[in-house]
């Protein structure tokens, strides 16, 4: 490989707390890009990419330790201002794309994703460029004009609004809250598990964890629980 061909990889950090996940990500860029870490909680991450200063750092919304979102803010407050984040999540929740976009991530995409797409991504996200996901770009769009309107709260460059925060949501862990978010979607237990990459025991479990935590009885329940909060 030439000099002139490495110089001109991106540079990037994958933060998510799943390490199958993240080794399929590195499998996907390849040589296109240059690995410069990983993390799977928040405060490893704050720390490890204020060190390496990479280009692009492809993130996950909901890990422990704190989001996606925090990850962006603690870089930023430790003066890593030239990285730029590019979040890759499972969800698409309104709250979660306002979220990481308000603390500064240049965009946001799904793990729907394929291979070459991302590659595109994180190499516009590193060229200053802001990259969406189809559905989440006219989201965002209508989020800004709502903004903008006469008694929107102020010009389209303004701070979007904090999303609303729910004690019963906040409790469960991000898994959890992936695995509702699907069964409000009206995923089987076995397309659940294909989605997250984990078994059908392990949704099982989940769910009732969900359930318990919830103090709901069936899985009817917690689908009606979730389209209440618009979850789906």
């Amino acid at each position: 490989m030439s000099a002139d061909r490495t110089a001109a990889r991106p540079r990037v950090f994958l933060v998510d707390d799943h390490a199958l996940f993240r080794a399929g990500v590195k499998a996907e860029l390849g040589d296109h890009v240059e690995i410069v870490g990983e993390a799977d909680e928040a405060g490893a991450a704050v720390e490890l990419i204020s060190e390496r200063l990479p280009d692009v750092v492809l993130l996950d919304v909901h890990m422990p330790g704190g989001g996606g979102a925090a990850v962006v803010e603690g870089v930023r407050r430790v003066g890593g201002d030239g990285v730029r984040f590019l979040a890759l999540s499972v969800s698409d929740a309104p709250e979660d794309v306002i979220g990481v976009i308000r603390a500064g991530a240049r965009g946001y995409v799904t793990k729907t994703i394929s291979g070459p797409e991302l590659v595109d991504a994180v190499r516009r996200v590193a060229g200053g460029d802001a990259v969406f996901s189809p559905r989440l770009a006219g989201f965002v769009l209508d989020a800004f004009a709502e903004l903008s309107a006469p008694g929107g709260g102020g010009a389209a460059g303004a701070a979007l609004p904090a999303p609303s925060f729910d004690p019963e949501l906040d409790q469960l862990t991000a898994r959890e809250r992936e695995v509702l978010r699907l069964i409000a979607r009206g995923y089987s237990y076995k397309e659940l598990a294909q989605e997250l990459s984990i078994s059908v025991k392990t949704v099982e479990s989940h769910v009732s964890a969900v359930l318990r935590k919830l103090q709901l009885s069936t899985r009817h329940q917690l689908t009606r629980w979730a389209a209440e909060r618009r979850l789906d």
